[in-house]
């Protein structure tokens, strides 16, 4: 059986910097940064002073009051993201096609906001004061759970957990379902709500936060000073469609996604593979899997976390693929505006990868002040360049050692 084309139909996004994909995508073609002191947790009992918090993000704008009440906030960042994809995309989830329409939607950490909140119930009252929705509320899969019931989607659902690789994951699981004939329509990214005192203080003991206090420089990618991720929130999703029926509703077609490669690194639990030998043959199999040639990529929305060790060794596996080519690529890490949204990283990032190729528009990497002889490629440094854009490779690492890089090209 041939395998079917997918295209993108629909964007959605909430996230540091816009809690929808024009404000979002505007902040980051101006080198906007959504990253600002930590409120949700008190700074001053972390080394890490700084977040990339939403904005005036107010879930009754997408869902009714009483249902936002039973959902943890990254299954709301998931239902307030979906909904703009779908009604961007104009597709109406009536009976006839709703068990055609599959939801993919992945979850670094899911609800702990909730665990921490009923399990300081617990340690005062007792098992009788812990809510009910509890467990509902806290497992990572209940953002595709509620999506689905709250816009009728009955085809496939589902959720892969790949730490900060998940959202990329569940975008390439979402395309292989489409390209098989699983469904016909996929709403899928991710999501994560991170932002709580117990995931300060686990990032903070293994010293992966920047601890620089100054919320303009903090997130720097691929500078020689960087010190650290910073830790962002919110949800990216995308409507994926089979071509076919794409062209027969007349819909808005955004893109094409053509390539997903996910590799192992069987290395280490948290460090990347020496050289990034696994993003290495994550790249490469998309490129195999897109039938292309590595020199067809003009732009490589990168990892980019603002770690030591990420940032060099992507920069080593970005020169095994691509050879040559590495050097005339553009490479930009958005981290740098966005902050790292774990899980949800995948997410945002395809949306900003399909932006810039139907704009034309490459995103910096802001606060790029030290060349790091480490990290010596084009970075596209502080400001965003205009330029022809027909094929994008979104890379994402996450702890396990899992890899996944999407390709997605210009529709013609």
């Amino acid at each position: 059986m041939e395998e079917r084309r997918v295209v993108i139909t629909g964007l959605g996004a909430i996230s540091p910097v816009g809690n929808d994909v024009s404000s979002m995508w505007n902040s980051i073609v101006e080198g906007k940064s959504g990253i600002d002191t930590v409120t949700r947790v008190n700074k001053d009992d972390f080394p890490a002073k700084v977040a990339g918090e939403l904005k005036d993000y107010d879930p009754t704008l997408y869902m009714d009051k009483k249902d936002a009440r039973k959902m943890d906030r990254f299954t709301q960042y998931a239902v307030a993201a979906s909904r703009m994809a779908v009604e961007d995309a104009k597709l109406e989830i009536t009976d006839s096609i709703a068990e055609r329409v599959g939801v993919w939607i992945g979850s670094g950490i899911g609800g702990m906001d909730t665990y921490e909140e009923q399990h300081n119930k617990f340690l005062e009252r007792g098992y009788k004061r812990v809510s009910p929705f509890f467990v509902p509320m806290l497992i990572p899969d209940m953002a595709a759970g509620q999506v689905s019931i709250q816009l009728g989607a009955k085809g496939i659902n589902s959720c892969t957990v790949t730490a900060c690789a998940s959202g990329a994951n569940s975008i390439g699981d979402a395309f292989m379902v489409i390209q098989r004939g699983g469904a016909d329509y996929m709403i899928t990214g991710g999501t994560e709500a991170p932002i709580t005192n117990m995931a300060f203080a686990g990032f903070s003991s293994m010293k992966a936060l920047s601890s620089n206090p100054d919320p303009k420089t903090a997130s720097r990618p691929f500078d020689k000073n960087r010190d650290g991720f910073v830790m962002g929130e919110g949800a990216g999703i995308l409507i994926l469609e089979s071509l076919e029926s794409a062209l027969e509703r007349g819909a808005h077609i955004y893109g094409e996604i053509v390539g997903y490669g996910s590799t192992g690194d069987a290395h280490h639990i948290t460090a990347p593979a020496p050289a990034g030998d696994g993003a290495a043959r994550a790249m490469q199999q998309a490129i195999n899997d897109a039938g292309m040639e590595p020199t067809d990529v003009d732009y490589i929305n990168a990892h980019g976390t603002s770690t030591d060790l990420n940032d060099k060794f992507e920069t080593m596996a970005i020169k095994d693929v691509f050879g040559n080519h590495a050097t005339k690529l553009a490479i930009s890490s958005t981290k740098s505006m966005t902050g790292h949204l774990l899980g949800a990283a995948g997410g945002i990032e395809s949306v900003i990868a399909v932006k810039s190729i139907t704009d034309d528009i490459i995103p910096p990497t802001i606060n790029y002040e030290t060349p790091d002889e480490e990290c010596d490629l084009d970075y596209v440094p502080n400001e965003a360049r205009r330029q022809k854009v027909n094929v994008v490779m979104s890379n994402s690492l996450g702890f396990g050692g899992h890899n996944a890089s999407l390709i997605f090209k210009k529709y013609e």
